[in-house]
Order: C-alpha cells, then sequence, then structure tokens
C-alpha cells in the first residue's frame, strides 16, 4: 500500500510545493464531504430528541468522550487508506448527533432559525478569511502550536468545572475564549499543510473539522445569550 504521508526528502521544491497542494485540496474536499453526515446527524438528532447529557452530564461526558477518542484512534491508525475516510465520515455523523442538543435549544427561540444561520454564516466567514491567509502567508504559524495546546487544555478544565458549578458569566467567558482559540487553530491547521507539516489529508480534515465544530457550537452559544428572543 502506498504511504500517503510521507514524500522523498530530496525531492525538488517544485515538487514538494505540488504535494503540500494536492494535501490541502484533498483535505478541502474532504471537509466538504463530512459535512454531509454532520447535517444528517444533526437533523437525525433533532428528530429523536436526542441527548447525551440529560439527566447524568459527568456519565454523558464520559460516554462521548470514549466514543469520540475511540473513533479518532481508529482514524489514526487507518489514516494511509479508505477504512480512514469512512471512520472520519462515521465520527462525522456522530458529532452532528451531538449537535442536535444544541441545536434543540435554539430551535426553542422564536428567532432559533436565524441564530442557526449567523452562526453558521459567522463560522463560514471566520474559516475562509483565516484558511485564506494561513494558505497564502509565507509565515510559518508553527511556533504557536504550544500555546494553543496549553490554552485548549486550560478551557477544557475550566468548561468541566463548570458542568459543577453553572455560572452563566463563565459559560459565555468560556465560548468567546472557544471562538479565538480555535479560529486561531483553523490558522495553524491550514498553515500546516502548506508549510509541509501535515502531509495526511485525513488526519489534517480531522484537526479543520474539529476546528470549525467548536467556533460554531460556541458562535451558537453567545448568539443565544445574547440575541435569542423567548417564544
Amino acid at each position: 500500500m502506498e504511504n500517503i504521508r510521507t514524500y522523498p526528502p530530496s525531492a525538488p521544491s517544485s515538487e514538494l510545493a505540488a504535494q503540500r497542494h494536492q494535501v490541502l485540496r484533498n483535505t478541502y474536499g474532504l471537509l466538504a464531504l463530512s459535512m454531509v453526515p454532520t447535517v444528517l446527524g444533526a437533523l437525525a438528532g433533532v428528530q429523536m430528541g436526542f441527548s447525551m447529557f440529560a439527566g447524568r452530564p459527568m456519565i454523558g461526558l464520559l460516554v462521548f468522550l470514549g466514543i469520540a477518542w475511540g473513533f479518532m484512534w481508529g482514524i489514526e491508525r487507518t489514516k494511509n487508506s479508505g477504512l480512514g475516510v469512512a471512520l472520519l465520515l462515521g465520527f462525522t455523523f456522530f458529532m452532528g448527533l451531538m449537535l442536535s442538543r444544541i441545536l434543540q435549544v435554539a430551535l426553542g427561540f422564536g428567532n432559533g432559525g436565524t441564530l442557526i444561520a449567523l452562526a453558521a454564516g459567522g463560522t463560514g466567514a471566520i474559516f475562509f478569511t483565516l484558511a485564506g491567509i494561513a494558505s497564502t502567508t509565507k509565515r510559518d504559524f508553527s511556533n504557536i502550536g504550544q500555546f494553543l495546546f496549553a490554552g485548549l487544555i486550560l478551557l477544557l478544565v475550566a468548561m468541566v468545572a463548570n458542568m459543577f458549578f453553572q455560572i452563566p458569566a463563565l459559560a459565555l467567558a468560556l465560548s468567546t475564549i472557544a471562538v479565538v482559540l480555535f479560529s486561531a487553530y483553523i490558522l495553524y491547521d491550514i498553515n500546516r499543510i502548506v508549510q509541509g507539516g501535515e502531509t495526511n489529508y485525513i488526519t489534517a480534515t480531522l484537526s479543520v473539522y474539529l476546528d470549525i465544530y467548536n467556533v460554531f457550537v460556541s458562535l451558537l452559544n453567545l448568539l443565544m445569550a445574547f440575541g435569542g428572543e423567548r417564544r
């Protein structure tokens, strides 16, 4: 089986540039395809009234993390084959199911459809702007990776803590931080492809997908808090 990740170190710069462009193009194509099962999963979840966190949120969180990490482990193990694509699409369907809960809450507002559309539009604007910058600039953003990872760990710890404290102001602050953090991750992850730091389009798609997913959820949380109209 051909390894789609490894390229000869002696390859000419023009060939390396073409290979990186191919990885980026494949990433964008698979990313667009991944939105289909996400939407299908979200629609199915809304119709079923699906909620993994109802009743016992900590148990729901552990179950979610177990399933999500299982998918990501499988994707990483099969990233050089078509099975990796299938697992990625299965993972995005699962994430669509998980997305359905916040969509149900949004649709409970009088302007819920508008809020969802605004969150999707805002996420798209952020992605296309930052992806454009990351893919055209000559700057290498790999040096911000450690800072982003540290910020991600702190954000996750704070979010888990707020599941117990239920402080609305803190939840809004965390959503704001998440928008900034995962927007920066879009810039970082796309730039890694362009700079040759990531040469597997399945792994790249997974990273960028999670960035976009978290930006959308965080934006929707903020829009519901500041612009939601009660019925």
